[in-house]
Formats: C-alpha cells, sequence, structure tokens
C-alpha cells in the first residue's frame, strides 16, 4: 500500500495522462482571437451553418409548403420549397418595405388579420426579435386553417443579430424543452414536433462565423443533444394536412 501523500500523487499524474490534449497543449490556430472570423455569420464565405440546417429541415418538410403560405420577412424559401404547390404566397413584415411585404403588421396586436387563411406559415428566425413571444405564436395559431403547418426555426447557441438588436431588440435563444412548452400551450401536444441540430464543432464553426461548407456533411449531420445550435418545429393546428405526416 502506497502512503497517501504518494497515491494523490499518482492519480493527479494519471489524470493529467488521461487528457488528450492535455492542458496546455490544445492547439487553437485561426480560433484564438477576439473577433469571430466573418462578423456576417458566414455569408461572404459560403452558406451559413444556420442556414444549413433551416434549409434540411425545409426540404424535409417541403410538400407541407402548399396552397396558401405566409412568410415573413421575404418569400425566399416559399419559392424554393413550394414551388408549383403554393397557389398564394403572402410575405408578412412588421414595418412598410415595399415588395414583397404583402402584409404590415406585429404579430403581437394582429386582430384585424383574418383567421383560418393559411395552409402554411414559415417562421424561420423570428420570434427571437419579438419580446412577447407567447401572444405572437398565438396569432399565427388564429391565422392558419384547421389543417394548416406551422414551419418554424428558432437559434439555440448563436451569437447576437446587432441589426436586430438594434431595430427592434434581440430577445430570445430556445432550447427544445422551452420551444416545446412554448408550441404546446397554443399547438395540441400531439401535433408538434421538435428537432434540435448542431454539436461542439457546429456551435464553435458558428459562433466564427464559418461556413457550412467548410466542415464535412457528417460533421454538420451529427446531432449531440448538449449543443442544440438550431431548433426546427413543424406543428400543426388540428388534424392532419393533405397527404399526410412529412416526419422527419
Amino acid at each position: 500500500m502506497l502512503p497517501a501523500p504518494a497515491r494523490r500523487s499518482l492519480r493527479r499524474w494519471w489524470e493529467r495522462r488521461a487528457l488528450r490534449p492535455r492542458v496546455g497543449r490544445v492547439r487553437f490556430g485561426d480560433l484564438r482571437r477576439l473577433e469571430p472570423i466573418s462578423k456576417v455569420w458566414g455569408f461572404e464565405r459560403g452558406l451559413p451553418i444556420d442556414r444549413y440546417y433551416i434549409e434540411r429541415f425545409l426540404s424535409r418538410q417541403a410538400r407541407d409548403i402548399q396552397g396558401t403560405v405566409l412568410e415573413i420577412g421575404d418569400d425566399t424559401y416559399t419559392r424554393r420549397f413550394g414551388r408549383d404547390r403554393v397557389a398564394r404566397s403572402e410575405v408578412l413584415h412588421v414595418a412598410e418595405s415595399g415588395p414583397p411585404v404583402t402584409i404590415v403588421a406585429d404579430l403581437t396586436c394582429a386582430d384585424h388579420l383574418p383567421s383560418d387563411t393559411f395552409d402554411c406559415v414559415i417562421l424561420t428566425q423570428t420570434l427571437p426579435f419579438i419580446y412577447d413571444v407567447r401572444a405572437a405564436l398565438a396569432t399565427i395559431h388564429r391565422l392558419l386553417r384547421p389543417v394548416g403547418i406551422l414551419l418554424a426555426t428558432f437559434p439555440g447557441i448563436s451569437r447576437i443579430s446587432r441589426y436586430d438588436m438594434d431595430c427592434w431588440g434581440h430577445y430570445w435563444s430556445l432550447t427544445t424543452r422551452s420551444a416545446q412548452h412554448l408550441l404546446r400551450e397554443v399547438f395540441p401536444a400531439t401535433n408538434v414536433e421538435i428537432e434540435a441540430h448542431g454539436n461542439v464543432l457546429a456551435a464553435i464553426a458558428f459562433l466564427h462565423g464559418l461556413a457550412a461548407q467548410e466542415l464535412r456533411p457528417a460533421e454538420l449531420n451529427q446531432p449531440d443533444p448538449d449543443f442544440e445550435v438550431l431548433i426546427t418545429v413543424r406543428a400543426t393546428k388540428s388534424g392532419e394536412a393533405p397527404g399526410g405526416n412529412a416526419r422527419q
């Protein structure tokens, strides 16, 4: 039997040996900097990593994007993923900004908008900039037709959007648990599907503004529940949409 001081010394030696890489030997390389590699989310380098997850999600749910569709800000994803399934496209923005905006309204107080209007609402990266998220979700639920579908995305691990912070505020990042509670307050629990995307490598790359093309698909697509970079939601108002459930 070794004396206690020797055992403690041996244990510390073994713990240091077990660390890979060892303390002080981590190679930060280009990441050892106080400013991100890109200050514009990686747009100038390629497709931002959060957009990779958003577009992957919408591609999988493309058949939900049909009939009368409402998108926030512009109609990029309506046109790209809805194609000829879309009979009418509407674009909502909180401020008058010209085409393609067709509806000017604040989702937290939009009683003037007619209920049961849309077959699909595409809500990507919008709720973080709305303080009263419950009121906004209640409005969206009201605007959907009885079998209408909400396709939404929320940031998890993310930098602040300085433009939005200065214009109207950047208030929230969500987790799968908080998104689940918020959505189930207005949608039937069995009609809400939530998924997290990301891992530690994707999170670090995203915070630095690297593009999706700079990581391998296997590195982007491997989920780690402790590093939720993006949250995706498919929620049906009631019943099921025509054509069945396009589950992820």
